[in-house]
């Protein structure tokens, strides 16, 4: 066989062993914990990659895409303006940022305090649907880490269920990193717990945004709906921008 007869991997063929792999992991944590099949959602971490990338995953069936930093997120969503990704913001919020999210994503999943989520409800166009958000809450009490602390979970919930233009949805967190499963389990449930006592409140939520590509199977196994996967996607992240906020 001649060198050039060996097909070499293309990038979209990279792109589909990936995509594969991941949800292969999804469904096996669904039937080895006992959840329904296709009980959680894949959110695709774009941050830093080319918006030919979440092209290619587009095409091979992923459709929702979340994003930390809102100007490389704008000139993404102009790239790729003739498909219908479901964007989601996951970045922390810049009070001077809330017009611009509030009017390009379908979601935000950092909202901490209710200043910033007063701001992205009465900035939301009467054109859109209501904000989906989700509560980001300090899990592990890392002071490098945004999100409200657990006790004051209640309280902000009620104030945000009351913006007309937001629909909260549910709860997310970044616990501190470990490879001990027992010790994201931990963390995990305790999340769980807060999501449930909030339900006992009567918040109608049904989504906990929690796992990611080195814990996603401990967060699936606590109830997690959506698991917010980057590098077993793309490979080693790219350096941020330095430009981007």
């Amino acid at each position: 066989m001649k060198p050039e007869d060996t097909l070499q991997p293309t990038p979209r063929s990279g792109n589909s062993a990936r995509l594969a792999a991941v949800h292969r992991r999804i469904r096996e944590a669904e039937q080895q914990f006992q959840r329904p099949e296709g009980s959680v959602t894949l959110l695709a971490v774009s941050k830093t990659q080319p918006a030919e990338r979440l092209r290619e995953l587009y095409q091979l069936g992923q459709r929702d895409f979340g994003e930390n930093y809102l100007q490389e997120a704008l000139a993404k969503q102009a790239a790729l303006a003739d498909l219908r990704i479901c964007w989601h913001f996951i970045g922390p919020i810049q009070s001077n940022k809330t017009k611009s999210i509030s009017e390009h994503f379908d979601w935000v999943h950092s909202v901490d305090r209710i200043k910033v989520a007063r701001r992205l409800s009465e900035q939301r166009p009467e054109t859109l649907p209501a904000l989906n958000v989700c509560l980001q809450v300090d899990i592990s009490g890392e002071a490098s880490k945004s999100g409200v602390p657990p006790e004051a979970l209640p309280e902000l919930a009620e104030a945000v269920a009351e913006l007309p233009r937001l629909r909260l949805r549910g709860l997310m967190c970044i616990p501190a990193p470990s490879d001990d499963f027992a010790e994201q389990r931990r963390a995990f449930a305790e999340m769980r717990h807060g999501f449930e006592a909030l339900r006992a409140r009567g918040h109608a939520l049904d989504t906990l945004s929690m796992g990611m590509s080195g814990d996603l199977e401990a967060a699936i196994a606590e109830g997690a709906t959506l698991v917010r996967i980057g590098t077993a996607l793309f490979g080693p992240r790219n350096p941020a921008p330095t430009s981007n906020p």
